[in-house]
């Protein structure tokens, strides 16, 4: 194969195009990976709509990749051809910047991210760097390991600063917006023995149902108090709104975790939901570690991920399903 095929976004809020191009050859550091799934991400739909800033115009969006190496570039020794590897948000650091020198990358002053700020997975071929790249060895189906690479990475990370200081395992645990992260978060914090509350828009009864089907120990709208306070909640839906919401639900010392990179504006509330040692926390991004321990954790919890499958030249409809929450889990294309 000498060429490939990409959806590309031209400008913001325009639906992407097909693009032919020839195949690129990998550089110093970085390989070539023929593309098996990318999954369809809620930030994708940020980048595609305008809502994240000065993304890399022409860009391929995507950021949830599965695939195989089929060229590697000069200094790369960790891979071979034909291997399963997985490519997330993070796409590269520049190692020495105060956060990145601290353990921090996640953070890092001047960062590439997937799909955002170099060419993504919305291909049949990408472009990555080795060091951002992880193996993903030779169990569970392409599509369904996909929404890994960020709604399980990002749940992951929102999770452990959720339950950061709080009870160990008798840790009641909310989640406002039951997407593609919130059904694989789900599953994990069950496994480890939590108490789980799902929280969906008023009235969709297909997701409350989802989620009870997960283990959820109770689902209800967003609005809704629960039936006991909760030790953390986590929200993904980008709704400021649901901050108040959260806060009042949380018991005293309770935390609040947003787990999205966009959120619209959080109204005014009074302080009395905040008093007693309550915490509102942002997740920005994750680290390399972050998916170290992710990966390893999900098949002990016998992750699996509701997906529905596109074709590549379906993705403006697999962003619109998402917009339009016409989804339950995650969507995936598939080249």
């Amino acid at each position: 194969m000498t060429t490939m095929r990409a959806m590309v976004l031209t400008r913001p809020g325009m639906p992407l195009t097909m693009r032919e191009s020839p195949l690129p050859a990998p550089g110093a550091g970085e390989l070539l990976i023929a593309i098996a799934a990318c999954g369809v991400c809620r930030t994708d739909l940020h980048v595609v709509d305008g809502d994240l800033p000065q993304p890399k115009l022409p860009i391929v969006p995507g950021h949830e990749i599965v695939g195989r190496v089929a060229a590697i570039g000069p200094g790369v020794t960790d891979f071979a051809i034909g291997e399963r590897v997985g490519v997330p948000w993070l796409g590269a650091t520049c190692g020495h910047c105060p956060y990145c020198r601290d353990g921090r990358e996640n953070l890092c002053d001047t960062p590439l991210f997937t799909g955002y700020t170099r060419d993504g997975g919305f291909a049949s071929h990408t472009i990555a760097d080795a060091r951002y790249c992880f193996p993903l060895g030779e169990d569970g189906d392409d599509a369904g390991i996909a929404p890994w690479l960020c709604a399980g990475l990002i749940g992951w990370r929102s999770y452990r600063m959720a339950a950061e200081g709080g009870r160990d395992r008798n840790f009641a645990l909310g989640l406002y917006g039951f997407g593609a992260a919130a059904h694989i978060l789900a599953q994990v914090a069950i496994w480890q023995g939590r108490r789980l509350y799902a929280f969906t828009r008023a009235g969709d009864g297909a997701a409350q149902d989802f989620a009870r089907s997960l283990g959820a120990v109770w689902a209800g709208a967003s609005h809704e108090m629960p039936p006991e306070p909760l030790d953390a909640a986590i929200i993904f839906a980008p709704v400021g709104a649901l901050v108040p919401l959260a806060l009042k639900a949380v018991r005293k010392g309770g935390r609040v975790v947003c787990g999205g990179i966009h959120m619209s504006d959080i109204p005014a509330f009074p302080y009395a939901l905040l008093w007693e040692e309550r915490k509102v926390m942002s997740v920005a991004n994750l680290t390399r570690e972050d998916a170290r321990e992710f990966l390893a954790i999900a098949p002990k919890a016998d992750v699996h991920c509701t997906v529905a499958r596109y074709p590549l030249d379906r993705a403006n409809e697999a962003l619109a399903d998402l917009r339009d929450g016409r989804l339950q889990g995650a969507a995936v294309l598939v080249p």
